[in-house]
């Protein structure tokens, strides 16, 4: 019998609305049950860490946190892992971003202590990642960042010119960084293997879980070894196709709040949950 001993789900897109909000009281209360049952809940994002804790005021040291697309990994505000780029890497992907032929192209450099931009940074740009970003900081060179931990680029460019400049990153800089896409123009360049999957896998292991019980939510290219790692796997109804295909199931749209709609699910022991359990 398998049952499922850790959640797992994306923010933008998957637990929250088009409106960046989620219902907060059908949550806790689904929390409070979770955490009966010796649930694990984790919260599994591209975003800053600083950002995604402001969401969970009142449970945030009891939760893990797989943020900044698995460069970071915190349990109950205990760091678990923190990846990071050497310098010559960061130097030579600054090099290409600045040279490649990307209209358009606006990026930060995102670490444990900020993220950083540079002054020539478009200012309407950097108003909305503010939304995202909690701790932004400006710099004139990386070396006013030496002593962070830099482990992610945050890009953005036209969707036109997405494809162009990931095969570049995996042309130019295999090994050092792998891009990966979580749609709208928006790029994350990452430590090769410290993606959400690895940070789920660090948490299975530190808590005795199998990936067979893990159900995890998603809806970009961000999720894709995520939730093909996971046993119950669910991409959500406003999921492109492709990260659709990596998924197990399907939940319903993130506007009908439909992972708070799957767990509830699971809890009761219905629809695939109920297969798993005979």
């Amino acid at each position: 019998m398998t049952t499922v001993k850790m959640v797992a789900v994306d923010m933008d897109g998957t637990f929250l609305d088009d409106k960046k909000q989620y219902n907060q009281a059908r949550f806790l209360a689904l929390y409070q049950q979770l955490t009966a049952r010796g649930i694990k809940f984790v919260v599994a994002s591209g975003n800053q860490y600083y950002q995604l804790t402001s969401f969970f005021p009142e449970i945030t040291h009891e939760i893990a946190y797989v943020a900044e697309n698995g460069a970071w990994i915190l349990d109950r505000d205990e760091e678990l892992f923190c990846g990071s780029f050497s310098r010559s890497d960061i130097d030579a992907v600054i090099d290409t971003l600045q040279n490649g032929h990307y209209p358009g192209l606006r990026y930060l450099l995102c670490g444990r202590n900020s993220a950083y931009y540079f002054d020539e940074t478009d200012e309407k740009w950097l108003a909305k990642m503010r939304h995202y970003c909690h701790r932004l900081k400006k710099i004139g060179s990386i070396d006013e960042a030496k002593d962070d931990r830099l482990f992610k680029f945050a890009l953005n460019l036209s969707d036109d010119y997405v494809e162009p400049l990931m095969a570049d990153i995996a042309r130019l800089h295999q090994g050092a960084a792998a891009a990966t896409s979580s749609g709208h123009g928006s790029v994350d360049l990452i430590v090769p293997g410290n993606h959400k999957a690895h940070g789920l896998g660090l948490l299975a292991q530190r808590w005795g879980i199998s990936h067979d019980e893990v159900l995890a939510f998603g809806d970009g290219g961000n999720d894709l070894e995520m939730l093909k790692q996971s046993g119950f796997s669910f991409a959500m109804g406003n999921a492109p196709q492709r990260v659709k295909g990596a998924a197990r199931f399907l939940a319903p749209n993130n506007n009908d709040q439909g992972v708070l709609q799957v767990i509830e699910e699971m809890l009761a022991g219905e629809g695939p949950f109920a297969e798993s359990a005979r």
